[in-house]
């Protein structure tokens, strides 16, 4: 009764009460289908098996099994992959870049602590000179 090209009915899940073909029989329990549901691995359970039959390879492409489903009669929906939206682009935020100070040579902490001191120092008598 389980034969590659028998037409089904899908009883269980999302795909339920569409037709399909049975392109491979897998094990005693999982055949693979395709037609007006997603081609997949299904549970025998889970098929109703009708009477009709279409002459198709094993693991025909899911253009010959459409094909063969206008055959019997049954229409399936073309599945076209749905176009990009060009929509608003936000703009992005720039990153802000750290500049790092260029180093000559491996200086100490205490020249380091040195240099800031003079800076510091140098700042003071600048604010000095102009409140003065």
């Amino acid at each position: 009764m389980i034969e590659i090209g028998r037409l089904c009915v899908k009883l269980a899940g999302r795909d339920a009460g569409k037709r399909c073909l049975i392109i491979d029989i897998l094990d005693d329990n999982h055949v693979m289908i395709d037609g007006q549901t997603r081609r997949r691995k299904c549970n025998i359970d889970h098929l109703e098996i009708l009477d009709k039959t279409a002459k198709i390879k094993k693991d025909a492409s899911n253009t010959d099994v459409v094909a063969a489903l206008k055959k019997i009669g049954i229409e399936v929906q073309s599945k076209e992959k749905k176009e990009k939206k060009e929509g608003k682009k936000r703009p992005r935020k720039a990153k802000k870049k750290k500049e790092k100070p260029e180093k000559k040579g491996k200086t100490s902490r205490k020249e380091e602590k040195a240099k800031k001191k003079e800076q510091k120092q140098a700042k003071k008598q600048k604010t000095e000179k102009k409140s003065s």
